[in-house]
Parts: C-alpha cells; structure tokens; sequence
C-alpha cells in the first residue's frame, strides 16, 4: 500500500492514467499531499494562500467526473501550486513585499483559466521574495522559505514557493516565472525538472521584456504535459507566439548526431565551483558518449552587459518602490532597498543604454548559440546557500553574479531548462541548463528527457525519500531583516 509520501509524490502522467482506470483517486491524492503539507510547511513556508476545503471540493468534483467518463482535461485532478504573481480571481497579489498593498485581481490569469479548464487542482498560491528581484526564499511578507533537501539550505527564487512544494511532495505540478533565472535556480538548488520557455510560448496577463513562465516538476515529462496545458492561446498576452500544434509528450529520440555546446564560463558574475563544472562536463561526456558532438562554447556575455541589465531592472524596481508611502517603504526588505537605490534618479540616456545593452545580449546570445542544436552550461556558479541569504553572495555589487548563465537565455527568448546532474559533496544538488534554439522547446524537452533517462545512478535524485525527515529542526519564521542585514 503507498505511503501518503509516496501517493503525493506520484507524477502527474502516471496520476492521470491511475485516475483514469480508477486505481487511483484524486480524493485521495488530494487529502495525501494535503498530509505532507501539514507535516512540512510549518517549515518549508511554501504557500501565501491556500484553502484545503475548497481544493477538496475540487478534488471530489473531478472524482465524480472521471467515474462519469467525462473529464474536463489533460490534468483533470491532479493537484497544482501557483506562484503569487499568478493572478487568480479574489486572491491578493502581494508580489513578497510587506510594502506594498496586494492587489486583487478581478479575473484569473491565462495560466490559471487554462489550470482550471483542464480540471487540474489548485491547492494555493507560493510564496515569492519582494517584487521577484531576489534568487532566495527571503521575503519581507513571507519570511523564509526552506528546502526540503535540508532546512539550512535555500530554495532558490524568485519561484521559491513553487520550488519548495515541487522539492516537499506537495503534488506534481507547479508553475513559476522567470526573467533572469527565476525558475531555473530553483530548478538547480532544489534538483528539479524545469523550463523556461521560449518568449510568448506561455501567454501572460501582464508580459514584460524577458519574463517567462513554465512548469516546475519532478520529471520532464510532467513538464511537458503541464506544457500542453500552460501553451494554449489566451489573446490577453499581445506578445505571444501564434498558437502551435507541438507534440509534447514525443519524448523519446536519440542525441547521436546532434551539435551540442559546452559553455563553462559565463564572462561575466562570479566563477563555477569546481563541483559545478565537474558535474556539468560529465553530462556532456554522457551526450558525447552517446555519439553527440560536443563542442566547447566561448564566452559570450561581458560584465557591463550584465551590470546595464541589472540597472534597467533596479530602475523599473525604484520606481515602485518611490511609489510607496515613506512608512510603507520601511517594510521592503532591506537588501531590495539597497539594491532599488541604485536606479534612482537615472537619466533617461543611461536608462535607454541599458535597453540597447540588452538588445546587445539577444544578438550575442542567438549568434553564439546558433550553431549548436543544444547548448549545456551550469545553472549557477554556485550550489545552494544559507536559506536566511537573500542572494548567492554577499554585498550590493554581486547583486546579480549568479545569473550569467541564465539571464541571456530570457533576453533572447530561447528555451532552457533544467535537469539534476549531480550533487556536492554535502549532497546539495547540481543542475544542467539545457538551453536550445529559438521556439525549439520539445527539441530541448526531448534532449532533457533523454538525459533524465541515461544520466548516472549517483546524479538521479531520490523522491521523495531524501525530503522524509530533513525538516525537522526548524520553524517558520517571518523575520523581515535576515541576521547581517541592516535596514
């Protein structure tokens, strides 16, 4: 008989054919991972939202509509999360910052209209840090959110919430956003399945140069199914691509003959751990071994690339923030506070300097990677850090360090996702980006999928087992200023 852990953590493909042929029921999946939940937020401090009684009312209707042979769609009972930035109707948007009035949104975002509409069931909204603008769980609303891995260890973020409950067995299905890394680096720190999809692929309510949404799961083929679900059209989203019949779940495929590149240094930010690249040059061996061929990538981005589009974005930041009352602004985190400063009072020729920089790193990204079919780099230089760390490294200057890898791939509109590869000596978990060309997101989900299949025993990680009785120590805290913060 599975375990209420075990039931949690089945993946949504194999949950849908269970609920199918009715060895499974999504009652009972639904009140399993409510169990994990209830064991495991009071640490991990995934959700913002959440109202079990009225996902259970959702869990019994799609039960009633598979006995009736008549389900709504591809995901019809299987338990999803939300991030908070994800607008569902009647459920304030705080975007993680204690500063700010939520917004209420009046109607459901294209993501969630598409959840619903396919009967998936949302069990809540994640967590997020202030404004999406920290690669941490750390959030001046929320407090601290934690890895399943180990309590010590951050979840990553922006999608921090998302991360978390994927990681926590908190079901199979959860959607995250992303416009510098911000599903990835949960993705590597947390040793997940993820994607970031090509710009447009997943229509937004409120799109933005480099945002993204998409899946973050255990398995890639979860991913892609959720990908069936996310890509259909919404004409809300003016940016999205024109609707297209992509065959999703055509996983399988070989990598023999395929280009691949390797790209190892970023050019810019921080340098690899030598565990990073270790990890990373042996998933290369395994694609070359299996007849790829492999191929160093040269650096492509530059320091003052990336320092310009860390400025445009601290300007966009101070802007909001100089929209608060002078009281309201004392509640943002500290660390945001800092960073937003340094966009203020920005002259509009620096301002659009750092536009055409960015427009500099979409030609430099495509060019560099074009003659590649895939391109496999590390996710982050580092592993995951103290989960109380609002950034990867410490002081205002490193704000952004850890993104030279990720970033390029938002401002190009390529798809890139994420798939573990290893771990760390202390068993943190090691990601491969796999990024791909424009719009080729099922080439890049297949070669994800391919990996997934033929990585090394010691790279695949154990759900849900390893998450069992890691959080244990600590509780949940809503401490807005981490210890060597200061306001």
């Amino acid at each position: 008989m599975l375990t209420e852990q075990n039931l949690a953590a089945i993946p949504a493909v194999e949950m849908v054919a269970g609920f199918a042929d009715r060895t499974l029921s999504p009652v009972e999946v639904h009140d399993a991972v409510q169990s994990v939940i209830e064991a495991r937020e009071g640490v991990l401090n995934a959700f913002w939202v959440r109202d079990p009684d009225e996902s259970r009312k959702a869990a019994q209707a799609s039960e009633a509509r598979w006995a009736a042979g008549e389900p709504l769609g591809l995901i019809d009972g299987v338990p999803v999360t939300l991030k908070e930035n994800v607008a569902r109707r009647g459920v304030p948007m705080p975007s993680g910052n204690a500063g700010t009035e939520p917004a209420l949104p009046e109607a459901d975002a294209p993501i969630t209209a598409r959840v619903l509409e396919s009967g998936g069931v949302i069990l809540g909204s994640t967590v997020m840090p202030d404004w999406g603008m920290l690669s941490s769980g750390v959030s001046s609303r929320h407090g601290i959110s934690r890895s399943p891995w180990n309590p010590d260890w951050t979840t990553g973020g922006s999608s921090s919430g998302a991360g978390a409950a994927a990681a926590g067995g908190y079901g199979p299905l959860h959607v995250g956003t992303d416009i510098g890394g911000s599903i990835r680096l949960p993705g590597t720190w947390l040793g997940l399945a993820t994607l970031k999809p090509s710009y447009g692929r997943i229509p937004l309510d409120a799109p933005y140069l480099g945002r993204a949404a998409g899946p973050l799961t255990r398995t890639v083929a979860d991913a892609a199914l959720f990908m069936r679900v996310l890509s259909q059209p919404d004409p809300r989203d003016w940016s999205s691509l024109p609707p297209q019949d992509i065959d999703w779940p055509a996983l399988d495929g070989e990598v023999r003959g395929l280009r691949v590149g390797v790209h190892l240094e970023a050019g810019c930010g921080e340098p690899c751990d030598a565990e990073i690249l270790a990890a990373v040059n042996h998933a290369a061996e395994v694609f070359e071994a299996a007849g790829a061929v492999v191929e160093p990538v040269e650096r492509f981005m530059t320091q003052d690339l990336l320092d310009d589009l860390d400025l445009f974005w601290r300007v966009r930041s101070w802007n909001d923030f100089r929209e608060l009352a002078p009281e309201a602004r004392m509640r943002v985190h500290p660390h945001i506070i800092r960073w937003c400063q340094g966009g203020a009072d920005i002259p509009g020729t620096k301002v659009l300097q750092c536009y055409q920089q960015i427009m500099r790193i979409q030609a430099r990204t495509v060019a560099a990677t074009l003659p590649y079919d895939l391109v496999l780099s590390p996710v982050a230089p580092v592993a995951a850090f103290p989960a109380e760390r609002p950034m990867p490294f410490p002081g205002d200057a490193k704000t952004m360090a850890h993104i030279g890898f990720t970033a390029p791939y938002n401002m190009s509109g390529q798809p890139a996702a994420t798939v573990n590869c290893g771990f760390t000596t202390d068993r943190r978990p090691i990601g491969v980006q796999i990024s791909g060309r424009r719009f080729d997101d099922l080439g890049v989900l297949r070669a994800a999928a391919w990996y997934e299949r033929n990585r090394p025993a010691d790279a695949i990680p154990r759900w849900p087992d390893h998450a069992l009785g890691a959080p244990t120590g600590k509780k949940k805290t809503t401490s807005t200023t981490p210890e060597g913060e200061k306001p």
